[in-house]
């Protein structure tokens, strides 16, 4: 089992539902009345005094822990490495209704190595030149005490202003450091600034450019952007929103022409491109272009090298 830190239970431990909420996940937190919150996942679920109560399935608690580990299904470890996952301890933000406090982007500590998450990236079929260009650029690193994998996005003035983790193992923890301005979510800018390939998250944008190369084509000549994320509902009333990401490179990019979308094979994925299709094709050329197969673009990834792959073995045995 992994080693953590006793510091780190104990301090993941005193964050409450609603802090952990605000910090991590805001998106997913509700006003419902007064001080009394709900999520946009479980509507029965309110957060009120310290105390969150899940009603339709008569389960309660305090802690986030309590609620990762009770209502998401979380393993105690994975749930303490998700509320302690930044590997830096964040003082608790106690809500004050009626005064919205600015977060500031605190990064997780950088370690002089890069060798575990590369050995992560390459067993996700990432080209190995391109984690390279990353960790030379800045555009990832390798935390402090718990070896994540750090992906970072920067404003025009080159300043830090967003950072999301993943662990580099088994456990597939990941989310947005606190703090976190999701306007400036990973990108690479290429050469071929009328064009931007547009994806869900971070190891998808590296997947499609690992695919140019391994098709002989010029990887640094595509700008790709990472949405952190995107918005669904079932009744569509939530997916017209711009991600802001798209939103701050469209604003910036007055040369853009073409957006071409990358999102998930799954319904969240087809919903939010279709409905950036119809809300983007006024101004500019929206090709909706997801993964031939598989669920994102790193699943396609994976399956053309193993293709690969088995193609090499057979023609090794044929002769």
């Amino acid at each position: 089992m992994p080693y953590i830190d006793p510091e780190v239970i104990t301090e993941a431990k005193r964050i409450d539902l609603l802090t952990y909420l605000q910090n991590y996940e805001p998106d997913e937190l509700v006003q419902f009345s007064g001080n009394t919150y709900t999520t946009r996942t479980h509507d029965s679920l309110k957060i009120s005094n310290g105390k969150w109560m899940w009603w339709s399935r008569g389960i309660g608690g305090r802690s986030a822990l309590d609620y990762l580990i009770k209502v998401k299904g979380m393993t105690f470890l994975d749930a303490v490495q998700t509320v302690g996952g930044l590997s830096f301890k964040l003082e608790p933000v106690q809500h004050r209704h009626g005064h919205k406090q600015k977060k500031i982007l605190v990064l997780p500590r950088r370690s002089y190595d890069s060798t575990t998450i590369t050995n992560y990236l390459l067993g996700r079929g990432i080209d190995v030149d391109i984690i390279k260009y990353c960790i030379e650029n800045d555009l990832i690193y390798e935390s402090l005490p718990h070896h994540n994998l750090i992906f970072v996005g920067r404003d025009e003035t080159g300043k830090i202003r967003y950072a999301s983790y993943r662990s580099a193992n088994d456990l597939k923890i990941k989310g947005d450091v606190s703090g976190s301005d999701k306007r400036y979510s990973f990108c690479l800018t290429g050469s071929n600034r009328n064009e931007v390939h547009v994806f869900e998250g971070a190891i998808d944008a590296l997947s499609y450019l690992t695919l140019v190369k391994l098709e002989g084509g010029d990887w640094r000549e595509k700008s790709v952007l990472s949405l952190s994320g995107i918005y669904f509902s079932r009744n569509g009333s939530r997916g017209t929103k711009t991600p802001p990401a798209l939103e701050r490179f469209i604003f910036s990019a007055p040369e853009l022409k073409r957006i071409v979308l990358h999102l998930d094979n799954d319904e969240p994925g087809r919903q939010a491109a279709s409905n950036l299709k119809s809300k983007l094709s006024e101004n500019y050329k929206v090709i909706d272009d997801p993964p031939l197969c598989g669920k994102d673009f790193n699943d396609f990834l994976c399956m053309k090298r193993q293709k690969l792959l088995n193609l090499k073995k057979e023609r090794r045995e044929e002769r």
